[in-house]
């Protein structure tokens, strides 16, 4: 039970936060500075790359390595398989991507579907947050089946810590469209925030499914790396260069880049 307890704590720990940048709605106004979008999904994305990197896959090639195995090969099977979940997630879920700068311009994406727009744009939020999850659970999980190395805990807080910094602008990111898609305050705050929720579900379910097919954690890891890195340049990175030419959402990745690397040297 162990391993599930630290996984729920972490994990409930960036959806805390993911709640916390939704609340952010009932302080500005319907119309955001587009900077300010593009600061929080430039930050989002940097943070992902080196979480990606740093937390899951250099851990992949390590633990395959470890096994005696050649420790690429699952690191560049894993993060394949994670691309081609998340083409096919992409493919078939009915989302909309929020655009501060033109909020009724945007089509729908997925399979076609009769939901409202607000559900459409927690869609696209909650498929960021799948990866995310796994990516927590699966460094507490590793965490749990190396014991005597504390210093994979402090790297999975590490990782926790991370996702959960970048959490905040990602809560804010889909409370603040709601609102300006004509919800109140209150009703975009309480879907930004559940569209952190299933940040706690997978995570938790990748720590069951880790305990019992623990020769596979470098392909999980490595799979978890490129369904995030798949949203970042999918997604975050172009989102955060929408509108005029700015170097803020640029600016933005490198920050969140390295913050995360800072925070996974050091505690890691």
């Amino acid at each position: 039970m162990t391993p599930i307890l630290w996984a729920a704590g972490g994990t409930g720990f960036t959806f805390l936060m993911t709640t916390l940048g939704a609340s952010v709605v009932f302080f500005f106004r319907k119309d955001v500075n587009q900077s300010v979008q593009r600061t929080f999904l430039g930050f989002a994305a940097g943070v992902m790359i080196a979480a990606s990197v740093w937390s899951l896959l250099i851990p992949a090639i390590e633990e395959a390595e470890k096994a005696g195995g050649i420790g690429w090969i699952p690191a560049a099977g894993g993060f394949v398989l994670g691309v081609l979940f998340l083409i096919v997630l992409d493919s078939l879920l009915p989302h909309l991507h929020p655009d501060m700068s033109n909020p009724g311009a945007n089509e729908a994406e997925g399979i076609s579907s009769t939901w409202k727009r607000t559900t459409l744009l927690v869609m696209a939020v909650t498929l960021h947050n799948i990866p995310e999850g796994m990516a927590v659970g699966l460094a507490f999980a590793l965490a749990a089946q190396q014991g005597d190395n504390p210093a994979l805990y402090t790297s999975a807080l590490a990782l926790a810590i991370g996702i959960g910094i970048q959490n905040f602008p990602e809560g804010a990111a889909i409370s603040l469209p709601l609102r300006q898609e004509g919800l109140s305050p209150t009703k975009a705050f309480i879907k930004g925030s559940l569209s952190g929720i299933v940040e706690p579900i997978f995570g938790i379910l990748t720590v069951l499914i880790a305990g019992s097919i623990t020769p596979l954690m470098p392909w999980l890891l490595s799979f978890a790396a490129g369904a995030m890195m798949y949203v970042v340049v999918e997604e975050l990175i172009p989102e955060a260069h929408l509108g005029e030419h700015s170097n803020i959402g640029t600016l933005s990745v490198m920050v969140g880049f390295l913050i995360m690397m800072i925070l996974d040297v050091a505690l890691g």
